[in-house]
């Protein structure tokens, strides 16, 4: 499901709740709102706010660790990638072919990923079928060093093709995550809950239901830039490309 769908179906919830709780609210006889009633819902409204607030903070901060978690794997992967690049450049001439296949990759990389940024590499090469770090990896192993130097320098090249791969399947392993189901149904019912209480306490006049929709529209912002977060490449909010635009920089150099 959407980060839009998500935020609307939140929206929808909980300002429904406070529509329901000031129709409760005009039918309810005068005692239900005596000042007795009044301090015994407001002890129940104080329970569920602080489980609504805890849980909705836990979601953002937990949103808010894998976009970052992300960032850092994007970052490791771009250093990583001049470090190979700088390898095969110490090896010899041999690899250059190798090199420019590297640069090509990750061109295309960005330009799968952030579609609307440019690049100086000619369209040509970016609309070629991209090599993947595996055939990279065949290409260094095919490559016969002719001393101990280049024996390891094409060890280190290798083991970076290993690194860089592993961090890759991870950030594609970390993109399938969402926000658990069971999380957003009881924040939803918590908050729905909530903002219902709100509504059988206040009058029904444009500032409380001006206040209650902007309230209401946080929430459902809240819901969005959550599972936004938990999909850093795929969505409004995107991991910034500035770590591997900086490494095509580098790249063949």
């Amino acid at each position: 499901m959407g980060a839009l769908v998500l935020a609307v179906i939140a929206f929808a919830c909980v300002f429904g709740g406070t529509m329901i709780g000031f129709t409760i609210r005009r039918i309810l006889p005068g005692h239900h709102l005596a000042d007795d009633s009044r301090d015994a819902v407001k002890m129940a409204f104080g329970l569920i706010a602080t489980l609504s607030a805890l849980v909705l903070g836990l979601l953002v901060s937990s949103a808010k660790n894998s976009f970052d978690d992300m960032s850092d794997s994007l970052t490791q992967s771009s250093a990583k990638l001049i470090m190979l690049d700088r390898a095969m450049a110490r090896y010899g001439t041999e690899t250059q072919p190798i090199r420019q296949m590297l640069q090509h990759s990750t061109i295309a990389a960005i330009k799968m990923i952030w579609p609307a940024n440019k690049t100086d590499m000619d369209e040509n090469a970016i609309n070629k079928e991209p090599p993947t770090m595996e055939i990279i990896s065949d290409k260094l192993r095919e490559l016969t060093p002719q001393n101990e130097s280049q024996r390891a320098l094409q060890s280190e090249a290798l083991q970076l093709c290993k690194e860089i791969l592993q961090t890759r399947w991870l950030m594609f392993e970390q993109t399938q995550l969402s926000m658990p189901i069971s999380f957003f149904i009881v924040m939803l019912f918590w908050l729905t809950i909530l903002f219902g209480i709100i509504g059988i306490l206040a009058p029904l006049n444009k500032t409380v239901l001006v206040t209650m929709l902007i309230c209401t529209i946080s929430v459902g912002g809240a819901v969005f830039l959550i599972e936004e977060m938990n999909k850093p490449f795929g969505g409004f909010v995107k991991v910034s490309n500035a770590p591997l635009v900086k490494a095509v920089e580098n790249l063949g150099k």
